[in-house]
């Protein structure tokens, strides 16, 4: 009695004692998860605040610089003597909260303009505001005192990347130019503002996103704009009334945000303390990164309030716990006998006993009406136990026999699938190429004709550009080869020669002499292995294209002294008998991942040498002849391509 009163305990107070807990810790982990994804969501939803006022900055620096530049007063002061104009851009540099104006003529624009290219986008009629980093000269050259204000000391930062820089003295400015056309006056009105311990700029940015009772309401943020990784202007603390201006970011946020151009949204430890934090990288008018924009808000009190959840759900349950076991055992007197038969009963089916029965008991109600379905139930199991294992054995049979079936048509339906698209690939290709080809050669015969024309027409006075029209007759005649590749491609049936019985080893010596000035030329040495074939049914000279253009790809795949081996065997393919030419290189090989593209149209490791044709066309030739061209990197370096022909009907070794 006591086991089956343990077991009924352990039953009931298992959910409890085990998986309550478990669905805790997977409640509270996914709690968490989602608590911390709405954390940074927040954070998020705050850099695209901070990154929105940054970009309203540029666009209303932009639009302000704008309006000055065309307004009536700018064109009047501009016929005023040099001290009213001075007077102008002081009161319109206060009123604008501009750090510099100024106005540059056409000519000292343009010389700018090869510099920033702001002053050039203003000189080509646009007004455009950017970020943009000044040196020291370039900010003293503005204006001496805010060269001082640029000025930051760099601070020694734990987890920082190591620097032996003191004194950081470039700027990082609100850099605005804006076009002015008026007559005799041309020029470019460049403004700008400076972000170097511009606290006014960081704390609006704070006050936006963390002072506002919809997006921030009262979590403890701040905001900071970085240049490269050092803090320019900030509210981060390093002591209650110091800011953190000269501290630098971590090295890890540094790589993430700086090197790889990432936007970082993840809580981070920022000089003092651990933040949920964004970092958002910052380019300046040549599109390089120059620094980051920063918000964040203190990670303590959340951490405090998953904290506290958790607690407070531990005390629950132990609670809930205390309170179950006394009650249950309450509940369960009476039905541990009866139970306790059931247990032993099915402990045996359990052991393979199928016929084991629990037979009548005393309980009456619902525990005598299970015992009694049991029972009939243990029945039912036992006679379908036999019929699952006379099915079991049958349905195996099946199985295999089906599986078997499957693999093959499986197969064969990849093998069909792949044949059609490449087809398909190919006829497409080869349409569009004709058409493109044949458009092409109308163009060029013209140009050919009035280049002949314009000889004759200047006799002796073609000399001094002669050089120029044999260039134009070159490249007219480079044009007509490409137009025969991308013709022969689009339509190989037409150039094709007439087959017939082909014996190949000698067909591959006279292709070694027709390419003996490129194997010599490169230092080259030739190795063949060339055994006895059977003929086989192709036309020849689509064949000795094929040839020649595998060995003048291998010459250029090795590029200088190097090795080719040419072999030619008997192999057999599926069942049918045929000859394998084999060309070896001594080169680099092909790239693993563009194996597959090699025979593609236009498909070239060589851009500016040849068209990518020619791979293409030789597979085209030789699926046409019934045969396989293939390639594959050999073990011991270099590519291999194999071609595989049928044997001609009756063709013996020859």
């Amino acid at each position: 009695m006591t086991s089956v009163r343990l077991r009924l305990l352990i039953l009931a107070l298992t959910p409890l004692i085990v998986l309550m807990p478990l669905l805790l810790l997977l409640g509270m982990s996914r709690w968490t998860a989602d608590y911390d994804e709405v954390l940074i969501a927040n954070v998020e939803s705050d850099l695209k605040i901070a990154s929105q006022y940054l970009a309203r900055l540029l666009d209303q620096t932009r639009d302000e610089l704008d309006a000055v530049a065309g307004s009536v007063a700018f064109r009047d002061l501009m016929r005023r003597p040099a001290e009213e104009q001075s007077r102008f851009f002081a009161r319109t540099r206060d009123r604008l909260g501009l750090d510099f104006l100024r106005f540059l003529p056409e000519a000292a624009a343009q010389d700018e303009a090869r510099d920033w290219p702001v002053i050039a986008a203003a000189l080509a009629g646009q007004g455009v505001a950017r970020i943009d980093v000044f040196d020291a000269d370039r900010l003293t050259m503005l204006s001496e005192p805010l060269a001082i204000r640029a000025r930051l000391p760099v601070v020694a930062t734990p987890a920082a990347v190591p620097t032996d820089k003191v004194i950081e003295d470039r700027g990082m400015v609100v850099h605005a130019a804006s076009p002015v056309q008026m007559n005799g006056s041309n020029g470019v009105l460049v403004g700008g503002v400076l972000l170097n311990r511009n606290l006014n700029f960081i704390d609006t940015i704070n006050d936006l996103v963390y002072l506002n009772a919809i997006t921030g309401g009262d979590r403890q943020g701040t905001a900071t704009l970085f240049l490269d990784d050092l803090r320019i202007s900030t509210n981060v603390r390093l002591f209650e009334d110091v800011r953190a201006l000269g501290t630098r970011v971590s090295a890890v946020v540094h790589e993430s945000v700086l090197v790889e151009g990432r936007t970082w949204l993840d809580r981070a430890f920022v000089v003092n303390d651990w933040y949920i934090s964004g970092y958002k990288p910052i380019t300046d008018s040549f599109g390089k990164r120059v620094g980051m924009l920063y918000v964040g808000f203190l990670e303590a009190p959340f951490t405090q309030e998953k904290r506290e959840a958790f607690w407070w759900m531990l005390a629950a349950f132990f609670a809930v716990l205390a309170l179950s076991a006394p009650v249950f055992l309450w509940l369960a007197r009476g039905i541990f006998a009866p139970l306790e038969r059931m247990t032993k009963v099915m402990d045996s089916v359990g052991r393979g006993e199928l016929s084991a029965r629990i037979g009548p008991v005393s309980a009456k109600g619902e525990i005598g009406a299970v015992a009694h379905h049991l029972d009939w139930l243990l029945e039912q199991v036992q006679e379908r136990d036999r019929q699952l294992r006379r099915w079991n054995q049958d349905l195996n049979q099946r199985v295999d026999q089906r599986t078997a079936e499957l693999r093959e048509a499986n197969e064969k339906l990849e093998q069909t699938f792949r044949q059609l698209v490449m087809s398909e690939k190919l006829a497409s290709i080869g349409e569009i190429t004709a058409g493109v080809a044949h458009e092409i050669h109308n163009p060029v015969a013209v140009i050919q004709g009035n280049v002949d024309v314009i000889r004759e027409t200047l006799g002796q006075g073609a000399a001094p550009v002669e050089t120029e029209l044999a260039l134009i007759d070159r490249q007219v005649s480079r044009i007509e080869v490409i137009v025969g590749k991308l013709l022969k491609f689009a339509s190989p049936s037409e150039f094709s020669d007439c087959e017939d019985d082909v014996a190949l080893r000698p067909l591959v010596q006279d292709c070694l002499v027709l390419v003996d000035h490129l194997v010599g030329r490169g230092g080259i040495e030739v190795t063949c292995d060339l055994d006895e074939v059977p003929a086989v049914r192709v036309a020849s000279g689509e064949v000795q294209q094929v040839v020649v253009n595998l060995i003048v790809n291998a010459v250029q795949a090795i590029g200088g002294a190097g090795q080719i081996e040419i072999a030619l065997r008997p192999a057999e393919r599926e069942g049918q008998d045929g000859v394998a030419l084999v060309v070896r290189d001594s080169g680099p090989g092909v790239r693993e991942d563009l194996l597959g593209s090699v025979f593609d149209p236009f498909f070239t490791t060589k851009p500016g040498e040849g068209t990518g044709l020619g791979l293409s066309i030789s597979q085209t030739l030789i699926q046409r002849a019934g045969g396989i061209i293939s390639v594959r990197n050999h073990a011991e370096g270099g590519a291999e391509f194999t071609v595989w022909l049928p044997a001609a009907e009756g063709a013996e070794g020859g």
